[in-house]
């Protein structure tokens, strides 16, 4: 029989809890609370950036740059880990930096712990926009992270991507792997899965986590619980489109079941018809009915002059 915990070891044990809690709070802070994506305003151009090293814009220096790992812009240590030492005084501006990280293009400034630990613990290393694949260092803005998807985007994708982002690679509901209806999904690989089918041999998730995604690892959740649509395909008439946009009836080249790209039939050249176009085609024969009258009247005219000449 397992001895009786006394009330120190309780204590002792929530206290190292509590301790670990502490240590690996700055990993779960979120991204725009990190000083690598704080917002800066260059001080020649006075747009506004994401903090970095260089303006996007106008490649200047800034003044006053913030360190990418602990947000400092004024080195007040006279006595510590700093590389350059500075005893007596404070450093700001360029005799605080020490260098520029690859990930996220801000300073960092000349502490011994920042300069070791940042590279390896920056958030931005998988920095790329989902949407346009765009990197750190190909965009002037902030990078965001979706709320539903996890994933990375820029200022210019973030709303238009979590405004689509709860939606299905499916037509229906169902599950990936039967014809079961999927109970939870998955907001990265977009697919749903019944209750057998989200648990994996070997994979025990603890008792009030979220379940894993099978295929990806990412956290699913419970389909009830979330604003997903399933992915729906118009053909014909259910193009959208009204008739006063357009007018007339619309079909699919090259099939309906394909899906194609709806064309209308006055687009198409064998149905062309222009109301100019026919106006001439009338003018047109009218000269050529009042040519060959005038030809008639010659002939004829030109026949009794040879007649009397004869007589």
């Amino acid at each position: 029989m397992p001895k009786k915990k006394t009330g120190q070891r309780r204590k002792a044990e929530k206290q190292k809890e509590r301790q670990r809690e502490i240590r690996s709070a700055h990993l779960e802070r979120p991204l725009a609370e990190r000083p690598c994506n704080f917002s800066m305003e260059c001080d020649q151009c006075k747009r506004r950036q994401k903090n970095r090293a260089f303006c996007y814009f106008c490649q200047t220096i800034q003044r006053l740059p913030v360190c990418a790992n602990c947000g400092k812009q004024k080195c007040m240590q006279k006595t510590g880990d700093c590389v350059v030492k500075h005893p007596g005084q404070f450093s700001t501006g360029m005799a605080m930096v020490g260098a520029i990280c690859d990930y996220c293009e801000a300073w960092v400034c000349h502490g011994r712990k920042c300069l070791t630990t940042h590279a390896c613990t920056c958030p931005l290393q998988d920095g790329t926009c989902h949407e346009c694949k765009r990197s750190v260092w190909e965009h002037g803005g902030r990078v965001y992270k979706c709320s539903f998807c996890n994933n990375f985007l820029c200022e210019d994708d973030q709303f238009e991507h979590q405004a689509s982002c709860q939606q299905l690679h499916a037509e229906t509901y169902k599950c990936g792997s039967c014809n079961k209806v999927g109970q939870y999904s998955c907001l990265r690989c977009k697919v749903c899965y019944c209750e057998d089918h989200v648990r994996r041999k070997g994979v025990k998730s603890a008792k009030g986590q979220a379940i894993p995604c099978p295929k990806c690892g990412h956290d699913t959740a419970e389909t009830i619980d979330l604003s997903m649509s399933v992915r729906r395909y118009e053909f014909g008439r259910q193009s959208g489109m009204d008739e006063d946009d357009g007018g007339g009836y619309y079909f699919s080249w090259g099939g309906g079941a394909t899906g194609g790209d709806y064309l209308q039939l006055d687009d198409i050249g064998g149905n062309d018809y222009d109301e100019e176009e026919d106006e001439d085609y009338e003018d047109d024969e009218e000269d050529e009915s009042d040519a060959e009258e005038s030809g008639e009247d010659l002939s004829k005219e030109t026949s009794k002059l040879e007649v009397s000449d004869n007589k």
